[in-house]
């Protein structure tokens, strides 16, 4: 570790350095992240970005008495590394190390976590609240990109923070090539006036003047008017004024010197106030600044050539937009809805294919929900391309916009179950909970690639209410998809082994792992199992279900959903409903807990559902571990007759 960064155990031991020496820890900072994220992955782009701002930021502000809030956090590398972490930052998004955002729990200089866009101003302004109650004098400053103001909760806490009229700090980091025209030499000129100690006091004294004078209204209203229409028509700050915030900027976000500057003027400033900054993603490593869209997020790479270490096979994303490519040529009505995440969920491709027919929404998932809502009420067949985690932001829509109105949205859900490095925040661990839950709802969840093919075709086809896949990150586990595609007939379940001893009835990602299960069974025990893929959730395939049932009473489900409300759940309400009896159900699936952060084996093992744990979990629940002795299977009771007619209909 290089000499200045080693010296800085926390934001104090900046204050000490001249503003050459900022300048190198700053090379030195891009240089530790680009080398730690090449082997552990992450969010490189935007905190190679975001380097001077950080220091300036713990340079003039006291923190952690000063609360600094990030918006998103993915960008808080360069803040942990001057926060008394950096002997731990090789550990960032590893099992047990760092998390890759911000986390209360981490540190007192994380003030709020983070994992979804939007949410900083809000929570920031909360905090602003509390210290005005509390009569205490600290400084709130949130930090927010640009993309995070496309969603709609960024543009709610600044219209309250403008009427509430407190001291405030917002500071604009906008990494937009379309800003870079602006940063001139007149705007920053504009800025360094706006926030200077001399002009703001003969402003003040002005205003006092003015309100001794018989023309106070008319000198005070031609005095604001001066000062927006100066700012209106050389800075692109009038919106925020018009919120209630006074605008600075835009300014270079890579000068120390103007930063710093900039923020001890804006320090001393009353009320709300909002600075934009522009800087380059990927500044100082040229693989990043070149690609920032695949530097935004990203897996271990060579730091020579910046190129990520290759996978083998498809990812689940990749035959997604694939899949849904070969599905709009052939259908006119199909198109293709993203929130900002167009690269990540696969859509790449379709976006150059047919660009008419595909929207990116930016940051704003609740709104890509209705929007999709409103292109099915007219005929048109939306695809939304959404990470089962950003999803949950547009819940109210998806009951109220679309499965209310029964329209054929088909929500293609990624990222489902677990996602690993990224940690709770991503994990996709609850839509099987929250949209078994909404009535006219169907779910599917293909346990392959070939599947999941199916089950777009199908999709398209689909006119009866709103449909959903979901499906894991990572690989498909197959060498390649079988084409022609076998036809997809309904909504049924798949017997893929036939067996008298054990039922398990698996869906998804969980369907492989089953069968490992059965095959350890046999191997140890001899105990012949039927497995089912139960590939579609929601509504069960009760036909089959009944039949099943009445065959044996130890049944284990397997998801990999939280284990409340999910298709566990499902099955056991359906026994329920149904009045059957003689039944014992394990149920393996997620806790009723928050998963950390770290590569998918080590959670799945933390969690209990590794192959070897998930063989321990059924050998105790059909009583193989505690004796060692022969299992008997006692023959389930009959079915009675009413609940039996009832289960067919």
């Amino acid at each position: 570790m290089n000499s200045i960064l080693a010296s800085i155990n926390s934001p104090s031991d900046l204050r000490k350095l001249s503003l050459g020496e900022l300048t190198l820890l700053a090379s030195e900072i891009r240089q530790r992240i680009v080398e730690v994220t090449s082997a552990t992955g992450g969010h490189v782009a935007t905190n190679l970005g975001i380097v001077e701002l950080t220091l300036a930021l713990h340079t003039v502000f006291d923190a952690p008495k000063d609360k600094i809030v990030y918006d998103v956090s993915n960008q808080t590398y360069p803040h942990k590394l001057v926060t008394n972490r950096k002997e731990k930052f090789h550990t960032v998004r590893t099992y047990n190390g760092l998390c890759g955002f911000s986390r209360i729990d981490e540190s007192e200089y994380d003030t709020f976590g983070a994992g979804h866009a939007s949410t900083g101003i809000s929570a920031a302004l909360g905090m602003v609240a509390a210290r005005d109650l509390a009569g205490e004098d600290y400084k709130v400053i949130c930090v927010v990109g640009d993309g995070a103001l496309t969603g709609g909760l960024a543009f709610e806490g600044l219209n309250n923070a403008g009427s509430l009229k407190k001291d405030f700090l917002v500071i604009l980091n906008d990494n937009s090539m379309s800003i870079s025209k602006n940063v001139g030499g007149i705007s920053t000129y504009l800025t360094q006036v706006l926030t200077d100690t001399t002009y703001n006091k003969i402003k003040k004294d002005l205003w006092k003047l003015s309100g001794k004078l018989k023309e106070t209204v008319k000198l005070r209203k031609l005095f604001v008017n001066l000062e927006e229409s100066v700012k209106g028509f050389l800075v692109p700050g009038i919106l925020f004024e018009k919120l209630g915030f006074r605008y600075f900027g835009p300014i270079d976000g890579h000068n120390l010197d103007l930063l710093i500057k900039t923020l001890n003027g804006l320090k001393n400033l009353k009320g709300p106030l909002l600075l934009h900054v522009a800087t380059l993603k990927g500044k100082g490593y040229q693989p990043a600044e070149k690609d920032a869209v695949t530097f935004h997020g990203v897996s271990a790479f060579d730091v020579n050539t910046g190129k990520s270490k290759p996978s083998s096979g498809i990812s689940y994303s990749s035959l997604f937009g694939q899949t849904l490519c070969q599905i709009a040529e052939k259908d006119p009505k199909v198109v293709a809805i993203t929130a900002a995440m167009c690269s990540g969920t696969g859509l790449t491709k379709f976006e150059q294919k047919f660009p008419d027919r595909f929207y990116d929404v930016g940051i704003a998932e609740s709104h890509s929900v209705t929007f999709a809502a409103g292109l099915a009420a007219t005929g048109i067949k939306p695809f939304l391309a959404i990470y089962s985690t950003f999803l949950q932001r547009g819940f109210d829509q998806v009951i109220h916009d679309v499965a209310l109105q029964n329209l054929p949205v088909r929500f293609c859900i990624d990222r489902a179950g677990l996602v690993g490095e990224d940690g709770p925040t991503h994990h996709g661990a609850f839509d099987i909970t929250y949209l078994r839950l909404i009535p006219r709802m169907t779910i599917l969840a293909p346990k392959n690639g070939t599947e999941l093919a199916q089950m777009l075709y199908f999709a398209a086809g689909w006119d009866k209410g709103p449909i959903a896949i979901r499906y894991p990150r990572g690989t498909i586990p197959e060498t390649e998809i079988k084409y022609p595609l076998p036809e997809l007939a309904g909504l049924n379940w798949e017997i893929l082994r036939e067996g008298e001893n054990l039922l398990i009835l698996a869906c998804g990602s969980m369907v492989s792992v089953a069968g490992k299960l059965a095959d350890s069974l046999f191997e140890n025990h001899k105990l012949n199992t039927t497995l089912v893929n139960c590939r579609v959730i929601k509504p069960l395939d009760e036909k089959m279900l009944f039949q099943l049932l009445s065959r044996f009473n130890k049944v284990v489900t397997m998801e990999e959903n939280v284990l409340t409300g999910g298709f566990g759940s499902a099955i056991l309400e359906y026994i329920e409903n149904n009045h059957l009896t003689g039944l014992s159900v394990k149920r393996i699936g997620l806790p009723d807990s928050f998963v950390t952060h770290g590569d998918r084996k080590s959670l799945l093992k933390e969690l209990g559902l590794d192959d070897e744990s998930i063989l321990k979990k059924v050998e105790d629940f059909l009583g193989l571990r505690a004796d060692k002795k022969k299992l008997v299977f006692r023959q389930a009771e009959p079915v009675k007759e009413a609940a039996r007619v009832q289960a067919q209909k």
